[in-house]
């Protein structure tokens, strides 16, 4: 499988946008994407992957991770070709990993590379899932993300619901 990193160059002799982190703690997050304006994908059937940078005060774009062999998304897989591990492979160092639908074998792998998986009901332009990140981040932040936050790396055992990433008040 091919894996792309695309990020950001900004003006004339320009260093990529990554090299500039935010403000205060921040997590990466993922979220995956067809068509890169909507977290609109499966885990196994996403050909994109946005990274963002979030804190509670900024977020910042960092790559588009983009993939050229993709699982069909009908919850079978007939060939051998393992297309699941090289995505998660490319995802290490995210914190949150937010997607349509997950089963349970990628679940487990996410979880084991120490990338907690985040299940939307719906889909959701890309900002919109960053700025539900820096909400939680700026008020008492759920007991999941209070746990990605203190140990980035550490394995999860769940994968949560969208009711249980929105922000309470």
């Amino acid at each position: 499988m091919h894996v792309r990193r695309l990020g950001l160059i900004e003006g004339e002799g320009a260093t990529m946008t990554t090299d500039a982190p935010t403000a205060g703690p921040a997590i990466r997050v993922a979220i995956a994407t067809n068509d890169h304006r909507f977290l609109d994908a499966h885990f196994g059937s996403a050909t994109s992957f946005a990274v963002f940078e979030v804190s509670p005060e900024q977020w910042r774009f960092v790559e588009m991770v983009t993939f050229d062999d993709v699982t069909a998304g009908e919850g079978h897989h007939p060939d051998s070709v393992d297309r699941i591990t090289p995505k998660v492979e490319a995802l290490k160092g995210n914190a949150l990993l937010f997607v349509l639908a997950i089963g349970g074998p990628s679940a487990a792998k996410v979880v084991r590379a120490g990338i907690h998986p985040v299940k939307l009901k719906e889909p959701e332009p890309l900002g919109q899932v960053v700025l539900r990140v820096q909400r939680m981040l700026q008020g008492k932040p759920p007991p999941w993300l209070r746990k990605a936050l203190g140990q980035q790396r550490a394995p999860r055992d769940f994968v949560d619901d969208a009711e249980d990433a929105e922000l309470v008040e």
